[in-house]
């Protein structure tokens, strides 16, 4: 895809795959669930042709990386993908180079953790869907959504090992895709059990919207259909481990120069809290050197996809500064 180039680098014990364009300064593009590298196809040409090093990797579990436990969901806490993220930097950067973080959904989850474990590899980040998320004394967040949204909530659907993959593999791949990238509900995804996704019925995925072509859709599917869906969702599953294990950084802040966007029709805007978590102070405190809080109208969850020219303008104008 215009120019860009694949490679797969060896790093703590897997092989990772990286989409690269460009040269100067890096940029490292971190995907989200249940997403690959191609995510950011719009962003990696756009920063490429902007004097940018882009890079973007399939996360732990994903796509073309390979050598991750599937099987085993302790495997998939914060700990180890930032220790991949650092290991891949090590190895495509000079020593001790900063370079720039771009996340989204999970990814922007696993680039908040980089920014807070590891600043001094950080220059600046710019985040998407996800806010920074604080240690919470109270408990984890599988156990909040749980008392909040119920059983049939997704992240809580997708703890046990086993039960969303039967349930997913009555559908093929690029359904599962398409099920995903089109909905469009501004509250929770529910999954009730044995029926599938609750808010999104199969005329939804009919015509797609004009951000997501069948093509796209045929290439993401023929990654899952290669990785399967486990890796992805054993992220959601190590969720009770990342909370036992990150007590030592109970009030942390992120300390890295920031800017957050969001779509104002993603379901993440309207779990529980995060809204007042965003715009009451508390974000801010959490991250010192958080410059800006966009929240972009008429836009779902799958944002740098959906509004690529406008995330692309926002991208470039934060970036620029450093």
């Amino acid at each position: 895809m215009e120019g860009i180039e694949h490679k797969t680098i060896s790093v703590n014990g897997l092989n990772i795959h990286i989409a690269e364009k460009g040269q100067g300064q890096l940029v490292l593009f971190l995907h989200g669930f249940p997403e690959i590298w191609y995510s950011w196809r719009h962003q990696i040409v756009y920063l490429a042709d902007h004097g940018y090093r882009a890079v973007a990797p399939d996360l732990r579990g994903y796509g073309d990386t390979t050598g991750a436990p599937v099987d085993d969901y302790t495997k998939f806490t914060i700990y180890h993908v930032v220790g991949d993220l650092i290991g891949l930097l090590d190895a495509i950067t000079s020593e001790g180079e900063k370079v720039f973080v771009v996340g989204h959904d999970w990814g922007a989850f696993v680039a908040w953790h980089l920014c807070m474990f590891r600043p001094d590899r950080v220059k600046a980040l710019v985040n998407l869907s996800v806010p920074f998320i604080p240690w919470d004394p109270m408990g984890d967040m599988v156990q909040m959504l749980r008392a909040a949204c119920g059983e049939d909530h997704y992240v809580v659907r997708f703890q046990e090992p086993g039960d969303i993959e039967a349930e997913l593999a009555r559908m093929d791949a690029k359904t599962v895709v398409k099920k995903f990238l089109t909905f469009r509900e501004s509250g929770p995804l529910y999954f009730p059990k044995g029926k599938g996704f609750q808010h999104s019925p199969d005329d939804a995925i009919v015509s797609l919207p004009s951000w997501l072509s069948e093509e796209d859709v045929e290439y993401f599917a023929s990654k899952l259909e290669k990785a399967g869906i486990s890796g992805g969702v054993n992220y959601y599953r190590a969720i009770r481990l990342n909370w036992e294990l990150s007590a030592p950084w109970s009030c942390a802040k992120v300390t890295v120069p920031t800017k957050f966007i969001i779509g104002d029709q993603d379901l993440v805007y309207y779990m529980p809290g995060m809204k007042e978590y965003i715009h009451n102070g508390a974000f801010q405190n959490d991250v010192p050197l958080l410059e800006d809080v966009v929240v972009m109208e008429g836009v779902g969850h799958f944002i740098n996809q959906e509004k690529p020219n406008e995330i692309n303008k926002h991208l470039i104008e934060f970036l620029r500064k450093f």
